[in-house]
């Protein structure tokens, strides 16, 4: 019965996780920032290509994503 119950509690995070995804997707347009486009990405622009690193946008989505996973660890104790 443990392991139904542990098959359980990682469906509905995952089934959580699929939700605020879609959620931030949907309403990513109305947000007051943009994901991907915040001041200190770094963007490159030549003559013949340019380049783009969302290094805030990385560090945003890492500092969430270990608060998120913080959060899930405390419940499970």
């Amino acid at each position: 019965m443990d392991l139904l119950r542990e098959i359980g509690k990682a469906l509905l995070v995952m089934g959580m996780a699929i939700v605020g995804v879609g959620a931030l997707l949907w309403f990513g347009a109305r947000l007051p920032f943009r994901l991907g486009r915040l001041p200190g990405d770094i963007v490159v622009e030549g003559r013949h290509g340019s380049f783009y690193f969302p290094i805030v946008t990385c560090i945003i989505v890492s500092l969430a994503l270990t608060l998120l996973m913080w959060i899930v660890n405390f419940f499970r104790r």
